[in-house]
Formats: structure tokens, C-alpha cells, sequence
């Protein structure tokens, strides 16, 4: 019996569920959205869960992550990670959505 593949089903011109969303994020331009809700889904896996927890809000506008905390202590980690938590959410979409970083 062959090994079933399905690159010897696939015909030259098909793409993948994964190519087929990504061409329809961009072509109704829905991919900033995406990808800003990507990352507020994402934040307690970017930022870990004791800080995500005493998190109070979170959204992203005009290229500005926001970030509304209770506790002075945890503004000040987080001001100090600042750069480190930038390039966590970038590297998390694949691509520049965040280019500052502001807690409220």
C-alpha cells in the first residue's frame, strides 16, 4: 500500500486553508485588525500571567500598544521591559503593528 500524501494529491495551482485567509485578510484589508486582536488574545502568553492578570486593559491604536495596569510595581517591570515587550509582540505577528509602548 502507498504512503498517502497529499502533495501527490495537490494540484499545481492550490493553496493551503493558511495561504487562503492570508489572501483575504489583505484583500479586504483586514489584516491590521487581525493582527491587533491577534495580540491582545495573545498577551498572557506574551507577557506571562502574573502581570497579564493585573492587567486592567489593553488595545493597540494609531501603531501604540496601551496598557492599563493596576499596580505601580508592575508599571515600573514593565516600563523597564519596554523594548523587550515591543519586539514580543511584533515577532509574535510576524511584522511591524507596534511601534510604541505606552502604560496608563
Amino acid at each position: 500500500m502507498a504512503k498517502y500524501r497529499d502533495d501527490a494529491f495537490r494540484k499545481s495551482d492550490d493553496i493551503t486553508i493558511r495561504q487562503a485567509v492570508e489572501k483575504l485578510l489583505d484583500a479586504y484589508r483586514l489584516r491590521r485588525k487581525f493582527d491587533e486582536t491577534s495580540i491582545i488574545s495573545a498577551w498572557p502568553q506574551l507577557i506571562g500571567s502574573a502581570i497579564a492578570n493585573r492587567t486592567q486593559q489593553i488595545y493597540i491604536r494609531d501603531k501604540k500598544l496601551y496598557v492599563k495596569v493596576e499596580s505601580a510595581v508592575i508599571k515600573h517591570e514593565l516600563a523597564i521591559m519596554r523594548r523587550q515587550i515591543i519586539g514580543r509582540v511584533n515577532e509574535h505577528v510576524g511584522q511591524v503593528v507596534v511601534e510604541e509602548f505606552i502604560i496608563l
